[in-house]
């Protein structure tokens, strides 16, 4: 298949979604193009980052949603990429990395001194912390409620319909929590075949219980605004909104998988270098302290808690707040680098038999 075949396969199968950044005619030229999931989530990056770091920049952004790093993957190996920066999970930034999808930043002109450390990496830095949670409707269980992933798992005591994530990336873990093993040997039991094997057979025994394999967090809201599933996991942020919406639903951090969402830079993207000052700016912590308001995801910025815009209340709501942070289980980058490609084909077995 030629280059401009492929590029125009890109086009066709993502479906992107362009928004505004500014009130400016739509008639002018973007300076970058920033891609995100869409939904509640990106409307909060939109609010809190990517609106407001335009503006003090003095530039125009031209926002899309995209499908992930596949969708990447499909632009570098054309040579024809059209996107300057994407939000990305940390692990599928982790690989994407290592296939040399993604360029190199600059932390010279990205200043990260109040960052968390485990919040970035050479190709990916970090814009949110989050929380992969169980979540239930709250008519459904009321005064006896889920705690752990065995109660997730448990069907007799917590009866009702679950859904699950589609994809790998967050659903082996829950998996042998709630088989028993402890979560600082999670990984490590991960780390073999055999460990992979018995958390898709423990997914594979709460299958029939399981109505919705889910694919986004729009989706696993919309799941929980329209009752249609009893429990779910999903993203803390998402459930928030949903429960802003209407929506009965509760969660716990215990247990909970404590991850990070990123920026990074397409390699070959075609703003490069505006890119990376764009990244700068809207690292910094008067922006990155507005997405709280907008979305309880965490600053992966520290100095955003110390410059007024986050009270206590609001903060003990983050994931990243100690009190919570302490109950989760942070995800490795470092399995997912080695193990997602391995993972992911015997999880999407499963899915299909």
């Amino acid at each position: 298949m030629s280059k401009l075949k492929l590029f125009k396969k890109v086009l066709m199968t993502t479906g992107s979604i362009a928004l505004t950044a500014s009130v400016a005619s739509s008639a002018t030229a973007a300076d970058l193009t920033v891609a995100s999931w869409g939904g509640s989530y990106q409307d909060a990056q939109s609010k809190a980052l990517f609106v407001p770091g335009a503006k003090a920049m003095g530039i125009e952004i031209k926002q899309e949603t995209y499908s992930g790093m596949s969708e990447v993957r499909l632009m570098v190996n054309a040579s024809a990429v059209t996107k300057d920066i994407v939000s990305s999970g940390s692990g599928s930034a982790a690989r994407a990395a290592a296939e040399g999808l993604l360029e190199k930043l600059d932390y010279n002109i990205i200043d990260v001194s109040d960052f968390y450390p485990t919040l970035y990496t050479d190709t990916c830095v970090g814009s949110d912390v989050f929380s992969t949670v169980m979540a239930w409707n709250t008519d459904t269980y009321v005064s006896d409620v889920p705690e752990t992933w065995a109660d997730f798992w448990d069907v007799k005591k917590f009866p009702g319909t679950r859904a699950y994530r589609g994809k790998v990336a967050g659903a082996l873990e829950p998996a042998l929590l709630a088989d028993g093993v402890p979560a600082d040997k999670v990984y490590e039991v991960l780390s073999t075949k055999a460990g992979m094997e018995r958390a898709i057979d423990k997914i594979r025994e709460l299958k029939p219980h399981i109505d919705v394999f889910w694919s986004s967090g729009a989706q696993h809201a919309q799941l929980m605004k329209d009752g249609e599933v009893d429990m779910t996991t999903g993203w803390n942020g998402r459930f928030d909104v949903a429960k802003k919406d209407g929506a009965k639903v509760a969660y716990t951090f215990n247990q909970a998988l404590l991850d990070y969402d990123c920026f990074a830079i397409p390699k070959g993207a075609p703003n490069k270098d505006l890119a990376m000052k764009f990244l700068a700016e809207i690292s910094k912590a008067e922006h990155q302290a507005n997405l709280p308001l907008h979305i309880t995801y965490g600053p992966t910025n520290k100095a955003a808690y110390t410059i007024g815009k986050i009270d206590e209340k609001l903060a003990l709501l983050m994931p990243s707040h100690p009190k919570n942070a302490a109950l989760q289980l942070p995800v490795s980058l470092e399995w997912y680098a080695e193990f997602e490609q391995q993972a992911a084909a015997m999880y999407q077995n499963m899915l299909t038999e």
